[in-house]
């Protein structure tokens, strides 16, 4: 009797794991289905998921449209700066929590995880006033240095979590040598938190790549403007482009998921890594 309770307990959570699977993986499938057909296709009814004509005109608009090219530029500009930013001053201010002891340490921390709890919405307003006064208003660095805000606390809390794993043996026997705290963050440290890193980065991108309300709100300009924006360009006033729309859509998913794909195990390493203290 034990050993049917398990088998049906084994049988009930894999067609739960399968509905579940189907529940989030349909509208990826129908969305990359409307991708490929027309727009008057897209409307009827009953609809169909795989459509008989297969066809790239949503892609090759995307493509021809200058405009919409450049927000994938945009995208992957603000993106990378973001990346690069957040890992090197991240990394600066987690050293500095992982192996020294001074004065404020623990409020500033407090603090750091404190930024994590407030709704990013309630910061519009203040930020678009800052970014006007400092005449940052429609530039690159106005969403830069704002999603550097939503991302540092982040990357410090656990690229700190994963220098404390290491011990403090390592700076010393690199000073010991005639090296400096430098070499010994740089040239030992680094290249063995590698994982984290890893993990983090794509955790920030997501972030940068992924934005709306502030890409939409501290930018005036097409020219300035990312994809998720521009996805939401292509609803006219009059009529919506949904399969330019789904084809955007697919195009701005596919670099999360070639990171997550390429760096599945550094990502998952990383993130159990930097919880540990």
């Amino acid at each position: 009797m034990i050993g049917k309770q398990k088998k049906s307990v084994k049988a009930l959570i894999i067609v739960l794991l399968i509905l579940g699977a189907i529940w989030a993986g349909f509208p990826v499938l129908w969305m990359l289905s409307n991708s490929f057909k027309s727009n008057a296709e897209i409307f009827e009814f009953p609809p169909k998921l795989v459509t008989a004509n297969f066809s790239f005109e949503a892609y090759a608009k995307i493509f021809q449209n200058p405009e919409q090219v450049r927000f994938f530029i945009n995208s992957y500009a603000i993106s990378a700066i973001v990346v690069v930013l957040t890992l090197f001053i991240g990394i600066m201010a987690s050293y500095a929590f992982s192996r020294f002891e001074f004065r404020g340490k623990g409020l500033i921390n407090t603090l750091i995880v404190a930024v994590q709890a407030v709704p990013p919405i309630t910061l519009l307003i203040p930020y678009l006033s800052l970014i006007v006064t400092l005449k940052l208003f429609n530039t690159y660095w106005a969403l830069v240095l704002t999603y550097l805000v939503f991302t540092l606390p982040y990357c410090i809390l656990m690229v700190t979590g994963y220098l404390n794993t290491m011990p403090r043996a390592l700076d010393e026997a690199v000073m010991i040598d005639g090296g400096s705290r430098w070499t010994a963050l740089w040239k030992i440290l680094i290249p063995s938190a590698i994982p984290g890193l890893i993990s983090v980065g794509m955790y920030t991108f997501m972030q940068a790549w992924n934005e709306y309300l502030f890409a939409l709100t501290l930018t005036k300009t097409n020219d300035m403007r990312t994809v998720p924006v521009g996805i939401n360009l292509l609803m006219g006033q009059h009529a919506y482009e949904w399969n330019q729309m789904m084809a955007m859509s697919v195009l701005g998913s596919l670099p999360i998921l070639v990171l997550f794909l390429f760096f599945q195990k550094y990502f998952i390493a990383g993130m159990t890594a930097g919880a540990v203290k």
